[in-house]
């Protein structure tokens, strides 16, 4: 999450100018927009889950890797154009992809998402202000409860191993598992083994990617304090979760988002009320 902050903050002030001048052509979303952004996310989930229970493997798995394909050399296109003359930064979003693509390995996996989630965070984060933001991951952090509750999330996070994409990060227990090719990771391990036998574990993007895009909606709306300030609390929501899940939960599976959502609250209050 820190890479993370930085990663996004950064590429969020070298554009401010760029993304200011052209506000005028960006969506944005004010509080009123809550709910039908709200449903749209919903709408994505079911559809998504309705796809990974019925559609055989053997194609779906070529589909999500082109799609996640696709996502990753966004993310390098958006975060190298800023320091980067346009061939360099087109030759370097097209090679990360087709790396990943044919060469997937865990390590590779999660540099891309960060830089897919620091891309996200600054072109999502512009299009909202920071009230409509925090209200939207409220809701969304009481979604993640539950889904995590009644099995919804690990269910998710299985299928889509299985077919070899995954919107989250991989942490391996073991330094040479980070080499590892991304489709031997499987999690459905997560329901039948104890804390202590798994192999490896997982932080959803979501977990990052929200604080970021409030971050930079902060950002954009007060000044760069107030948004490392949201920063900061919500890793203090991360770190909680964590120590929710080694002494409350004993290595069952935890919701990040909801801490991170409230400690984003108190630290966004903080930073622009005092």
């Amino acid at each position: 999450m820190v890479l993370a902050l930085a990663l996004t903050l950064f590429i969020a002030t070298s554009n401010k100018t760029f993304l200011i001048v052209n506000q005028d052509v960006i969506p944005s979303f004010a509080v009123g927009s809550v709910a039908p952004v709200t449903l749209y996310f919903f709408g994505v989930v079911v559809v998504m889950a309705i796809v990974l229970f019925f559609s055989p493997l053997k194609w779906l798995k070529y589909v999500f890797k082109v799609l996640f394909t696709l996502m990753f050399a966004w993310g390098v296109l958006v975060v190298t154009d800023l320091s980067s003359p346009s061939y360099l930064t087109y030759a370097l979003a097209t090679a990360a992809g087709i790396v990943w693509f044919f060469w997937a390995r865990i390590w590779l996996h999660d540099i891309l998402l960060l830089f897919a989630l620091a891309a996200a965070g600054l072109v999502f984060g512009f299009m909202f202000s920071p009230w409509a933001f925090m209200i939207f991951m409220l809701i969304i952090a009481v979604y993640d409860l539950l889904a995590v509750r009644f099995g919804f999330m690990v269910w998710m996070a299985d299928k889509f191993s299985e077919t070899t994409t995954l919107p989250a990060f991989i942490f391996p227990k073991q330094m040479k598992d980070w080499k590892l090719k991304l489709e031997t990771v499987r999690f459905n391990e997560l329901k039948e083994k104890d804390s202590a036998e798994r192999e490896h574990a997982i932080l959803g993007g979501g977990d990052i990617g929200f604080p970021l895009m409030f971050s930079v909606a902060v950002f954009f709306k007060y000044d760069l304090t107030a948004a490392v300030v949201v920063g900061v609390f919500a890793l203090a929501g991360l770190i909680s979760a964590f120590l929710i899940q080694i002494w409350w939960l004993k290595g069952k599976p935890m919701p990040a988002l909801p801490p991170i959502a409230f400690l984003s609250l108190i630290g966004f209050l903080i930073a622009t009320r005092f």
